[in-house]
């Protein structure tokens, strides 16, 4: 019985958070935008995923990590908190790949600008210029830009062909050359090809300057989540221990497990804002014009 209402504790605290993670949309304006789930399983390169395929799996991975804690410990508080964190493992995996692809897509982008004002300066059309990227281009863009240059083809819809541009982009310094063009092309700039190399120049100082921030970060971080996690996986090492584990079944050992869980969360949360450099945020992002 209480292996049946611990589960059952966990599955209703999951469709509460899924509640609150599902797409959301404007009534206000009347015009769609994308939710935070939405919009991270787009920076991490996976726009394919649908969010009730990425809650369907955060929930087979804490019910079935939940049930594995439980036939090993016989402690239903304790997997259900095990459970939790593996349900929220996905987002974390995935949070993970976000700040990887946005970080690469940052090393790459001024060689990207570079090519385009080359071939703006040459005499190439807006289009041709950024349909060229998808060859001359860095090899994380190409298969955006390969997308662009075919989406142009068929429907000639310089404006609405950027808009998926975008979308398949998913990045803060994306928008801000997208959109640039964007106005180049519908009031003229003749100026464009300075305007793009300033921007080279600037993405490349910021980069300098984020890696160097980075780097001193990195051991902060790393100590954040080895503080978080080793608490637990001594809980999980003393599971062979009925005689101390068993402890964890009263109402005493529940309210220990929750209090612990509770100043992990916070403590991690709270490093990671006090450590968290500023990022960009996306330009017009989910809004069509």
């Amino acid at each position: 019985m209480g292996a049946v209402v611990g589960l059952g504790v966990g599955i209703g605290l999951m469709l509460i958070w899924s509640a609150f993670a599902l797409p959301r949309h404007a009534a206000a304006t009347g015009q769609p935008r994308d939710g935070r789930l939405v919009r991270l399983l787009a920076t991490a390169g996976s726009p394919g995923v649908t969010p009730t395929g990425f809650l369907g799996l955060c929930a087979a991975s804490g019910v079935g990590a939940g049930l594995v804690v439980l036939v090993l410990t016989q402690t239903p508080p304790i997997a259900l908190v095990m459970g939790a964190m593996a349900g929220y493992l996905p987002v974390g995996v995935m949070q993970g790949r976000a700040r990887r692809r946005r970080r690469e897509l940052a090393e790459v982008w001024p060689e990207a600008v570079d090519n385009l004002a080359s071939a703006v300066r040459a005499g190439l059309s807006l289009p041709d210029a950024l349909a060229g990227l998808a060859v001359r281009g860095p090899a994380p863009l190409r298969a955006s830009f390969e997308a662009f240059a075919l989406d142009y083809q068929a429907t000639g819809r310089f404006s609405d062909c950027l808009d998926r541009l975008k979308d398949r982009l998913a990045d803060p310094t994306g928008d801000r050359v997208v959109e640039g063009l964007r106005v180049a092309r519908e009031v003229g700039g003749g100026d464009l090809g300075r305007l793009l190399r300033n921007l080279s120049g600037y993405l490349r100082d910021d980069l300098r300057t984020r890696s160097e921030l980075e780097s001193r970060q990195a051991w902060a971080v790393n100590g954040a989540r080895l503080a978080v996690a080793a608490p637990w996986v001594v809980l999980l090492l003393m599971s062979g221990r009925q005689d101390v584990i068993g402890r964890y079944r009263s109402v005493t050992g529940v309210v220990i497990l929750l209090i612990g869980a509770a100043a992990c969360l916070g403590a991690y949360r709270l490093m990671m804002r006090l450590g968290r450099l500023p990022t960009e945020k996306r330009v017009f992002a989910g809004v069509r014009s």
